[in-house]
C-alpha cells in the first residue's frame, strides 16, 4: 500500500493374478461387465472417429467462458482425457472480448459498489446496482477476474481512496492499493456487508475460500499451453473508454471507516477497450494466435457487430452462396372431421 499526496497404478501381475477355486468349491460367481465409459469417453462423443462428420469442429466462445477454456496436458487421468478430447475434436477457437488478465476497474468496483446494466427509467424494471453487489460478493467468477497479479501490465491498476490520516492532525491524504494489497482493502471494506433474508441477517464478507479457488484457477491459467493442432483467434474490442483505476472519496469529502466505501459513487480513470475489458488484457491470451482483431464495438456489441460477423465468416470459410433450407409451406392445420 502506498500513500501519495495524489490516485493432477500400475497393478504387477502377481498383485492382479487371481488364484484356481480349490477343487470340490462352487465355481464362483460371474463377474459383473465392466461399466460403460463415462460421458467424457471419446466413444461417447456424437462425432465419433471421424471427428467432426468431416467437418472443422470450432469452439466460439465470449467473456469470461473463453478465459477458463485453457487446455494443458497434466498429470491427472480424467483432466488428461478431457484435453486429448479438446485437442482432437476442436481445430479452430474462436474468442471473442476475453478477460485474460482481468478486467481491474469494473471488478474492483462491481466487489465494492454492484453493477449496473440499465439506467434511467429503465432500471427501475432490471436488478438494483446493490442487489447485483450482493450476488457479485459470492460468484467465483468475479474473483478469477480479478486483475492478475503475475501479469506484467504497463501500469499496474490500483484502487484509490481518499482518507483523513489521523497520524498528520487528520490531514487528507490519497491512498493507493495495488493488486497485491486489494485483498486486505476487499477485507475491511466488506467486513459489515450483510443482507437480510427473512428477517434474518446474513454476513456477506469479502469470501476469502472463494478468492483462494480463483487465485488457483488463474495459476492453472497461466501455466496454459494450446495443443498444436488448435488454431486460435482473438477478437477484442477497442475505442471505448474503459474502467482501469478506481478512485473513492474526494479531498474535499474525504472517507472515514473503509465501509463506506460500498456507499459511494466511484470515479474512474480510463484506458482503450470495449467499455469492460482493457485491450491490454484482452489481447494477452499467451497464445501463438493465427490472428488478433480489434473490431470497434464494446463488450456486448462485439456480438452483434457485423465486422465480427464478416471475421468469423472468413476464419470458418463460409461461403457467400452457402445454400439455403428451404422450408415447407405445406398447411399444418389437422382436418378433424375425417
Amino acid at each position: 500500500m502506498h500513500a501519495s499526496p495524489r490516485p493432477r497404478r500400475a497393478r504387477s501381475a502377481s498383485a492382479g493374478a487371481s488364484h484356481a477355486p480349490r477343487r470340490g468349491a462352487p465355481a464362483p460367481a460371474p463377474r459383473a461387465p465392466p461399466p460403460p465409459p463415462g460421458p467424457t469417453a471419446p466413444r461417447a462423443l456424437p462425432w465419433g472417429e471421424s471427428g467432426g462428420g468431416g467437418r472443422e469442429p470450432v469452439l466460439l466462445v465470449s467473456g469470461m467462458g473463453g478465459s477458463v477454456l485453457h487446455a494443458r496436458r497434466r498429470s491427472s487421468p480424467k483432466f488428461d482425457l478431457r484435453v486429448w478430447v479438446f485437442s482432437k475434436y476442436v481445430n479452430k477457437w474462436i474468442c471473442i472480448a476475453c478477460p485474460f488478465q482481468g478486467a481491474p476497474g469494473c471488478i474492483n468496483d462491481s466487489l465494492l459498489t454492484g453493477l449496473q446494466f440499465v439506467y434511467g427509467f429503465e432500471s427501475f424494471f432490471f436488478v438494483s446496482r446493490w442487489a447485483m453487489h450482493q450476488l457479485l460478493v459470492e460468484c467465483p467468477s468475479i474473483y478469477e477476474m480479478l486483475p492478475n497479479l503475475n501479469f506484467n501490465w504497463k501500469e499496474k491498476p490500483t484502487i484509490q481512496v481518499w482518507r483523513k490520516n489521523p497520524e498528520k492532525d487528520g490531514a487528507v491524504e490519497l491512498v493507493q492499493y495495488e493488486a497485491s494489497d486489494c485483498v486486505s482493502f476487499f477485507e475491511k471494506a466488506l467486513r459489515n456487508n450483510e443482507l437480510t433474508y427473512n428477517g434474518k441477517k446474513v454476513a456477506l464478507p469479502f469470501n476469502m475460500s472463494v478468492f483462494k479457488w480463483a487465485t488457483e484457477t488463474r495459476r492453472i491459467l497461466d501455466n496454459a499451453e494450446l495443443p498444436d493442432t488448435v488454431s486460435f483467434y482473438n477478437i477484442y474490442g477497442r475505442s471505448y473508454d474503459t474502467p482501469y483505476d478506481v478512485c473513492y472519496g474526494s479531498e474535499s469529502s474525504p472517507i472515514g471507516d473503509l465501509s463506506e466505501v460500498c456507499h459511494t459513487v466511484p470515479a474512474y480513470t480510463y484506458v482503450d477497450g470495449d467499455c469492460t475489458v482493457p485491450i491490454e488484457s484482452a489481447m494477452a491470451d499467451g497464445f501463438a494466435a493465427k490472428e488478433r482483431v480489434g473490431v470497434e464495438a464494446d463488450h456486448r456489441g462485439l456480438l452483434s457487430d457485423e465486422n465480427v460477423f464478416e471475421l468469423l465468416k472468413k476464419w470458418l470459410g463460409a461461403s457467400e452462396k452457402a445454400p439455403r433450407r428451404c422450408l415447407s409451406r405445406k398447411p399444418r392445420v389437422v382436418d378433424l372431421s375425417s
